[in-house]
């Protein structure tokens, strides 16, 4: 078991002489684990860094150099970096002069889930500290793709997934949200792929594969993004575009046609956009998540070109994190509901003007779902249900966190409704561009709210229930109730169902994928085989898109209808979103039967998914593990 992260100590390091002089040797102290990182940027950060990177599929492995320039604060002798199963291979410093030389360091003990601290001696007029390195298989933020796991079959992916914890695994950094630093990047790959970084990036193809990037905003490392592929590009507009292979970049181009309104709106709202381009990268169905923010080049699941445009919200909250996390970032991962939750909520606003108040509160609806769903299994007691979440040492990755979206989206809502859409929209833009590019954390949030909008008036502050909010678990009473019209003629349809109506009997005109997930998540369970048969028969759940899928195969498998099990076998060994495939196989685990047929189908997609999945979803196949 992993201990409280700020208090676990590395073993004492070897003493480490500054020349061999006879002068006064310098001890590289053991460094304390803080936030998940052993950095002290109070002491030294870093504030730009320089990369070059071989990008070698036959091996699995990147090979060069990462150059960081230095801020050192306290005229510190030591700088310490997160690694992560990285081979440091060498460490120089350059003085403010130019003058290199070898730099003496010590690569520390491991600790389970933080790895292990980099730690270089520098000297007063060290500049800059380079370290050579090279990543290994056990690297948890670089995924690898054979050419058959792509959509074209032809050519091999790389890409990689840093937030939250993971970035030290493929580059040597100060890996906590607390530090930001501008970077740029030279990146070697085969010929006819292209690279892409979450940075400027390239349109074409280099003939060379050498490909130049720079990243001009300074970002905290869980934003640092790479991906090799045959990728093509298309523009949605004079500044956002798609990025996918060739196979799929055409339907992204269209499912996304709507990037550019959705800028403007986002815009409306926190003002300019201060990234330059926004494009985003449709990955490879391994993607673990829906959606990851980086700057510039969000990555996203295919999931989202469903073919209706009824997913985009997805992209909509990805683009929202321009704001809120990339712009304004939580300090620590115990704040994250900063992050999410802003960008949840102007998620929404977005959702509302492009497509209706109505569309953006049966989101809102779907996410309430989500939050009861997780709440159910966590106990709506944890303190895992309040806005601000105490990490204590747990993997970032397994920290329940759907309080920290949707829980977070209503509280904000609740502020609209009390202090009126003007004048909330006001406090957001001023928040957005005071802390532009900075650090936030709850206390600080907290304390601007009051200096800003209540005016130190705590009969209104407390009225409000604010504290209770952020930090206690559930819902408090002043929650804001949120309806739809189009929910209330699908929860029609489903009673008309269950009074016998057949499905070819219903009225589902225009329902788009968010009405048939309403649907499907209300049926009863276990239906008999013959009601399966009829809604599959007249609607081919078993053929439709992810989203729907989720919310149809666990009456499958509540029913353990056989005809369903092909396109059960079918999801679980092409999807890797890890959101849409743990809870199949948490419902699969619930009987004996159910569990061994899982454990059969994972063994053999397992290999498939991000590590971030095969984490999770080991510990619901596999008990026993976490037990240990």
């Amino acid at each position: 078991m992993i201990r409280n992260a700020a208090a676990i100590l590395v073993p004492v390091l070897a003493l480490v002489s500054l020349s061999s002089c006879a002068k006064k040797e310098a001890a590289i102290t053991p460094p304390t684990v803080e936030n998940y990182s052993y950095a002290k940027p109070a002491e030294v950060a870093v504030s730009h860094m320089d990369i070059d990177l071989d990008v070698d599929f036959d091996n699995h492995v990147l090979t060069g150099s990462a150059s960081f320039l230095l801020d050192n604060k306290a005229k510190s002798n030591v700088i310490h970096f997160d690694t992560w199963a990285l081979n440091i291979r060498d460490v120089v410093l350059e003085d403010d002069q130019g003058n290199e030389k070898k730099a003496r360091f010590v690569v520390g003990d491991s600790l389970e889930l933080i790895g292990r601290p980099l730690s270089v001696v520098i000297e007063p007029n060290t500049r800059r500290v380079t370290v050579h390195y090279r990543t290994t298989a056990a690297a948890r933020g670089v995924q690898w793709l054979t050419p058959e796991q792509t959509a074209g079959k032809q050519h091999p992916y790389m890409y990689t997934q840093s937030e939250a914890i993971h970035a030290r695994s493929w580059v040597p950094c100060q890996d906590t949200p607390a530090i930001r630093f501008t970077y740029t990047a030279n990146v070697h790959v085969p010929g006819g792929l292209m690279a892409l970084m979450s940075a400027e990036n390239p349109r074409a193809v280099a003939a060379d594969g050498n490909y130049r990037f720079e990243m001009k905003q300074p970002v905290p490392s869980y934003l640092l993004a790479l991906a090799v592929g045959n990728i093509q590009y298309r523009a949605t507009g004079p500044r956002t575009g798609v990025y996918s292979e060739p196979e799929m970049v055409d339907k992204a181009k269209w499912e996304l046609a709507d990037l550019e309104k959705m800028m403007e709106a986002a815009e409306k709202l926190g003002g300019p956009y201060r990234w330059g381009q926004y494009d985003v990268l449709v990955l490879p169905p391994s993607f673990p998540l829906g959606g990851m923010e980086n700057p510039r080049l969000t990555f996203a699941t295919p999931i989202i070109v469903a073919g209706d445009r009824s997913l985009v919200s997805l992209i909509a909250h990805e683009m929202a994190h321009s704001w809120s996390g990339n712009l304004v970032t939580n300090a620590t991962w115990n704040d994250f509901w900063l992050n999410e939750g802003f960008t949840t909520y102007v998620e929404r606003r977005i959702d509302e003007v492009l497509y209706g108040r109505e569309y953006a509160d049966m989101q809102t609806m779907l996410g309430i779902r989500d939050l009861n769903e997780e709440w159910d299994e966590i106990g709506k007691d944890s303190q895992d249900c309040a806005l601000y979440t105490e990490y204590n040492g747990r993997n970032p990755d397994e920290v329940p966190t759907m309080a920290a979206y949707e829980k977070a989206n209503l509280f904000l809502t609740m502020m609209e409704d009390s202090l009126g859409r003007g004048n909330w929209d006001k406090f957001l833009r001023q928040y957005f561009d005071s802390h532009a590019f900075q650090t936030m954390t709850t206390k600080h949030f907290i304390r601007y709210l009051k200096d800003n909008v209540f005016a130190e008036d705590s009969t209104r502050y407390d009225a409000l229930k604010i504290d209770e909010w952020i930090y206690k678990p559930g819902i408090p009473s002043n929650a804001p109730r949120v309806a739809s019209k189009r929910f209330d003629q699908v929860d029609m349809q489903i009673a008309a169902f269950k009074q016998g109506v057949s499905a070819k009997g219903l009225n589902t005109k225009g329902w788009v994928t968010i009405e048939w997930q309403r649907f499907l998540d209300n049926l009863p369970r276990p239906l008999p085989a013959a009601r399966l048969q009829d809604l599959d028969t007249a609607y081919d759940f078993s053929h439709a898109n992810a989203a729907i899928q989720r919310s149809w195969l666990p009456s499958v498998i509540a029913a353990k209808w056989e005809p369903g099990y092909p396109a059960l076998e079918n999801y679980l060994m092409t999807i890797g979103r890890r959101f849409f495939v743990r809870p199949i196989y948490m419902d699969l685990a619930k009987t004996p039967e159910g569990l061994e047929w899982a454990r059969g189908v994972y063994k053999k997609a397992r290999p498939g998914y991000h590590p971030m999945t095969q984490t999770g979803i080991d510990l619901v196949l596999y008990p026993e593990k976490k037990a240990e």
